[in-house]
């Protein structure tokens, strides 16, 4: 809570994994410990053992919070006032708005999850808060622990977790934006990504051999789709074996990853934590003489099964095992790498009910995180750790390159070391419409770097939903086309030429944005603010625009999507923010591609069509979208420097401040002020007027020289607007959305691109895919409200229902209840 004063006192907590904060509007308060009385008004509340804790306000408080102990847990309950929002718990599928939902964080290999799915790969414990009258605050439960979210009932948080646990509160702030610029100075902000890690990434598992990613390349080249990445999943190891190269199908990476760079492409190599048991193999070797394995509960190394077979584990809590690691990854850089992928890290295990290890493990933690502890402590931040040894690992390999790591699993605050994406997703709408608030909840849990796996992992995409997925893929964060081995391809040209028309348009926006994704991502690095945001993010108090979830803001930029296979994007009901919004395109509408509305009083750069980062020089000509508030202004900054390395941190940057004003019937664009040390690079501006329906108006002149432009009459103005408009309608009208080809009887995967089917038995409804053999995506006990699959039950934790369970062709796993 706000205050102008607060009293610091002894906190330190087991299960912190960040520094408690004691300002910018936070105040932290802790069940497991006395607190002083702060010698100003207060909130108290009591739980069972008498614990008194005072809320820090200095107006009337926003709820009322009570803690409880019942059966060796801590529950802490918020209420707050009707009308109230949630957002936020991280990394989660379904809606939007989260009241009526409860989520559990407990790291989780959630493959084909669904919208009903309480635990997937990572771990978020905190709440946005959005009050009726659009102030916000958050709350975070300082705990790395198995920990229940239960927001079920309307403007009630319930947070429940074994031991006792610190709460943090932020704000209340009177936007958003401010709550998440206030947590970021507990959990820190996004890594500053190279550029080039901001193009389009195109994966598979697993493209099978350097000739087949070097033809994968070229074809992006030939048929001038831009991108900036191929990726290699993990049959490009020696059996599995992490740190190796096949010697057959990866002969010379250092020549694949050479014959890339040539061609405008990076490498990124997937890394996992399951090392292979086997004497004679460098890295288990290593491992072993160093003793860096997690112990199981007798003080031996555990033995989990992934895909190597047997497998070790090392322990990333420990600061000499994350050094040890870390050298491993310097080596590996100098085979040509550009990126590591961090996959399996919950880390998943084969063969056991609980999809990970046991939680009596042992961990030899470092003191600042906690010490000795089992592996119930430390699930939750395993893929944290390893993305952190990962990332420090690639620092040591080349101190003037930012390090890219991509990872599966997370907790908050991993976004200091890596990316991440919503994990593998099934080639359907439903999920489609899904990604969209994934990617959005992300953001506003500290995480900007994310998006899905485009076109969806498992199953077969059609064709409009490739395309449709890919117009809006590309204006996420974090932009990557991923699929699973047995599917069909697919890559832009994968799905005939409508799509991949559709496709090259789509990327060619994102490239022509990357000036502006640019600037937010340094703006998220510098700040905490989001990079993605919700729509209501333009205007908190309206109460429309909390569950929209068709649409998102790239700051002043606004984006609609249609997630419905039969509707055009230009065919939806665009609720916008109030004040002035101006629809405008490339010369490239589309049904099947985003709707683009630039806010009134901004200016956002943008950068001529490009195929990758590295054909882009800063002496080219520069686009500037401009669109007038009410008053006739807009203004709006640019952040350059070398794309790569650190000499912003030393200066070595220009960000540009454009300012463009009104004057009776003559717009002027100029620079108002300018910070960095770099010379400002002698190019063209390109200045484009919006007017509305699309319409726009033309100057040019030299970027840092005052720019004119001449407006029309009111009338001619007008008259412009309307002819846009009719253009627009006309061509929408004319263009087809890409068809949806229906999948032919016999293909692999077939099923996956159809909607789940419910069934009913007894007390219980099983959500299904009917795919090979049956895919169960969730299976709840109507009477009591239980989620069995992908879920916590009452009794003994996480548990699976038993059966078979396919996922994916020739890939099976057995479960079996516990209790």
């Amino acid at each position: 809570m706000t205050g102008d004063s607060l009293e610091t006192v002894d906190m330190a907590s087991k299960d912190m994994i960040f520094k408690p904060i004691l300002e910018h509007g936070v105040f932290r308060f802790d069940c497991s410990v006395v607190h002083r009385k702060a010698a100003f008004p207060s909130v108290s509340f009591k739980n069972s053992k008498d614990w008194e804790v005072p809320i820090v306000s200095h107006d009337v408080p926003a709820y009322i919070p009570t803690c409880d102990c019942l059966q060796d847990q801590q529950v802490v309950t918020f209420e707050f006032s009707p009308g109230t929002s949630f957002y936020g718990t991280g990394e989660v599928s379904g809606q939007l708005e989260r009241t009526g939902k409860r989520v559990f964080t407990w790291n989780t290999d959630a493959w084909g999850y669904g919208s009903g799915t309480t635990s997937l790969y990572q771990s978020h414990p905190w709440v946005l808060v959005v009050l009726p009258t659009g102030e916000t605050l958050g709350v975070l439960a300082d705990t790395t622990r198995k920990c229940e979210i239960d927001l079920r009932n309307e403007g009630i948080i319930r947070i429940i977790s074994p031991t006792s646990y610190p709460i943090i509160t932020f704000g209340p702030f009177s936007s958003p934006t401010a709550v998440l610029e206030s947590l970021s100075h507990a959990i820190g902000t996004v890594f500053m990504p190279p550029k080039w890690a901001l193009g389009y990434h195109q994966c598979r598992w697993s493209y099978m051999s350097d000739k087949r990613v070097a033809e994968i390349a070229q074809t992006f080249r030939d048929k001038k789709i831009p991108s900036d990445v191929i990726w290699m999943d993990i049959d490009y190891m020696d059996g599995f074996r992490c740190f190796t190269f096949d010697k057959e199908r990866f002969p010379d990476p250092n020549a694949l990853a050479k014959d890339l760079h040539n061609n405008g492409f990076k490498a990124i190599w997937m890394l996992d934590p399951g090392i292979k048991q086997e004497e004679g193999y460098y890295v288990y070797d290593s491992g072993s003489k160093n003793d860096v394995w997690i112990s199981r509960a007798d003080g031996k190394p555990f033995i989990g099964e992934v895909w190597p077979g047997p497998c070790v584990f090392p322990d990333y809590t420990n600061s000499k095992t994350r050094s040890w690691w870390a050298n491993l990854v310097k080596e590996f850089v100098s085979n040509g790498v550009d990126g590591i992928w961090n996959d399996m890290n919950e880390p998943a295990v084969f063969k056991v009910v609980t999809k990970t290890m046991p939680e009596n493990n042992i961990h030899r933690g470092d003191d600042d995180l906690g010490g000795v502890q089992n592996h119930s402590h430390y699930h939750n931040v395993y893929g944290m750790l390893m993305a952190r040894s990962t990332y420090e690992g690639m620092e040591l390999a080349d101190k003037n390159k930012r390090p890219f790591v991509l990872t599966r699993a997370g907790f908050i605050g991993s976004q200091r070391y890596a990316a991440t994406w919503t994990g593998d997703n099934l080639s359907n709408w439903e999920h489609l419409h899904m990604s969209i608030s994934m990617v959005l909840q992300l953001g506003l849990s500290g995480q900007p770097l994310s998006g899905p796996d485009i076109g969806g992992f498992a199953g077969n995409a059609t064709p409009r939903l490739f395309g449709r997925w890919m117009g809006v893929g590309a204006m996420f964060p974090f932009c990557r086309g991923h699929s699973e081995a047995g599917t069909d391809d697919h890559e832009p040209w994968s799905f005939g030429e409508e799509c991949e028309e559709v496709c090259r348009a789509a990327l060619k926006r994102r490239y022509q944005l990357l000036p502006h994704f640019y600037t937010l991502f340094y703006i998220a690095h510098t700040t905490g603010a989001p990079v993605a945001a919700p729509i209501f993010f333009a205007d908190p108090k309206d109460s429309r625009l909390r569950t929209v979830e068709n649409g998102f803001l790239l700051g002043p930029l606004l984006i609609y999507a249609s997630t419905l296979s039969s509707q055009g994007s230009h065919e939806l009901q665009h609720i916008l923010p109030r004040g002035i919004w101006l629809r405008f395109d490339f010369e490239d509408s589309h049904p099947d591609l985003p709707t683009l509305y630039l806010q009134g009083g901004s200016i956002i750069s943008l950068a001529p069509p490009h195929l990758h980062v590295g054909e882009f020089s800063l002496s080219d000509d520069l686009i500037l979208l401009v669109s007038l508030d009410e008053n006739g202004k807009a203004k709006g900054l640019l952040f350059e420097d070398d794309g790569d390395g650190y000499g912003y941190t030393k200066g070595r940057f220009l960000v540009t401040h454009y300012i463009a004003e009104r004057h009776s019937s003559t717009v002027t664009v100029k620079v108002s002020k300018t910070e960095g040390d770099w010379q400002r690079p002698k190019r063209r501006i390109h200045v484009q007027l919006l007017l509305g329906g699309g319409a726009m108006l033309d100057a040019w002149g030299m970027d840092g020289e005052i720019i004119h432009i001449k407006v029309p009459s009111e009338s001619e103005v007008s008259e412009l607007i309307s002819t846009s408009n009719e253009r627009f309608k006309l061509h929408m009208e004319n263009t087809k959305l890409i068809p949806e080809k229906e999948v032919l009887p016999g293909q692999k995967g077939m099923e996956l691109s159809k909607e789940p089917i419910e069934l009913n038995s007894g007390d219980w409804k099983l959500n299904i895919v009917p795919w090979i053999g049956g895919r169960i995506l969730s299976m709840r006990h109507v009477p009591s409200g239980i989620q069995w699959l992908h879920s916590r039950i009452d009794i003994n934790g996480y548990e699976e229902y038993s059966g078979t369970e396919y996922r994916s062709a020739g890939c099976t796993e057995e479960y079996n209840v516990i209790e």
